[in-house]
């Protein structure tokens, strides 16, 4: 595994860069290749590459779902090299989550049975999955259980409960005027974004956990120039949809605060909630089999197990690496948990399929929610 995951962390893969995101594709399919004697569907999508391995004639019932591009903008590995040294294992990407797609294919080759097993590795999870999304809900719709191979959370928690998330930018229109000659004539847009900041961070709600954060923002070209243009993007975590629901309705109904400036409105709910009634059921399987030892944890962040559990289809996360550092300098895995995690994950895989399809018609959207199953 650490000879696997090493090929993967230096095959960078930022997001945006595709040609990069395709090269990971190929070393992904390698190793899948090597361990499952199937090639996988390359699924290109808007230009980014996606994997995909199906076992077996009929619709897959067992989902391992993970991601193979980062963060991490391409040379990220001169300064923060692969390696392995006192039983931690460093590089870009290798916990979130280049480890844990290493583990999925080691699962499944360790299955004595896979049939009904289906292995989808998408490449554009850390922008949002724009590509991917309606592949993954397709794959996961017919499924007993989905199992997400994002990192574990802190001392190796699966994480049972995820925020949802809705990503928004405000652009605003103001009017350019010379800032010492004739100011009045101008409308400042970046007054107008100030106002408009404010009533954004308003909108959360400490108690419920809603959090309203304005993130990136631009204003004006000169320094004796009132601005004409501005905007600044808006990150919005919920623990329910009816917040989800209330903070979009909120965004959406807002309005200029100065005669002559305009508003744009772009951008919208990204992921729903991942409830912890969807990773309940799944979670005490989990517990069961690894002797009662296993923790969870509710987080911020959200992944694509969002939209499995959305659709009101079991879903555990967090069945990934151990470690710690997601994105940042100190990324690492604990080398000494990957063949429990391993364990795990086959086991888990292994109980289900032998359970049969017997709710599997019970899973389309619309026909029942996780409080159901």
């Amino acid at each position: 595994m650490i000879d696997d995951i090493e090929a993967l962390v230096r095959c960078e893969s930022p997001s945006a860069d595709h040609e990069a995101v395709a090269r990971s594709a190929e070393a992904v399919a390698a190793i899948g290749r090597r361990l499952l004697g199937a090639e996988p569907e390359r699924l290109d999508v808007d230009g980014c590459p996606h994997l995909r391995w199906r076992f077996g004639d009929g619709p897959p019932r067992v989902l391992l779902l993970g991601h193979h591009d980062t963060v991490w903008p391409l040379g990220s590995l001169r300064t923060h090299p692969f390696e392995v040294r006192d039983g931690v294992l460093r590089g870009p990407g290798c916990f979130d989550m280049k480890a844990g797609v290493v583990l999925a294919l080691h699962a499944a080759a360790a299955l004595p049975d896979r049939d009904g097993l289906s292995i989808l590795v998408t490449g554009d999870e850390e922008i949002g999955s724009p590509s991917s999304r309606a592949l993954i809900e397709e794959e996961a719709k017919s499924c007993d259980a989905v199992f997400v191979l994002e990192a574990s959370a802190d001392g190796g928690a699966l994480k049972t409960r995820r925020k949802g998330v809705s990503l928004y930018r405000i652009e605003v229109d103001g009017r350019a005027a010379h800032a010492g000659l004739e100011p009045e004539k101008g409308v400042n847009a970046g007054i107008e974004v100030a106002h408009q900041i404010l009533a954004v961070a308003a909108l959360a709600d400490p108690e419920r956990g809603t959090t309203v954060v304005p993130t990136a923002l631009s204003a004006g070209t000169t320094t004796n120039t009132v601005p004409g243009a501005a905007s600044v993007a808006v990150d919005v975590r919920v623990w329910d949809a009816a917040e989800q629901l209330r903070v979009d309705q909120a965004i959406r109904s807002l309005r200029p605060h100065l005669p002559g400036a305009g508003i744009r409105i772009t951008g919208g709910i990204n992921r729903p909630p991942l409830d912890a009634a969807a990773s309940a059921d799944l979670f005490a399987l989990a517990n069961e089999l690894a002797g009662g030892t296993l923790t969870e944890a509710a987080v911020g962040g959200a992944s694509d197990g969002n939209f499995t559990a959305g659709l009101g289809i079991p879903t555990l996360d967090g069945l990934g690496a151990v470690g710690g550092g997601a994105h940042a300098d100190d990324e690492h895995v604990v080398v000494a948990e990957l063949p429990n995690r391993l364990a795990l994950l086959t086991a888990l895989a292994e109980t289900v399929l032998a359970q049969g399809s017997s709710s599997a018609t019970t899973n389309a959207p619309g026909e029942s929610g996780a409080g159901q199953r």
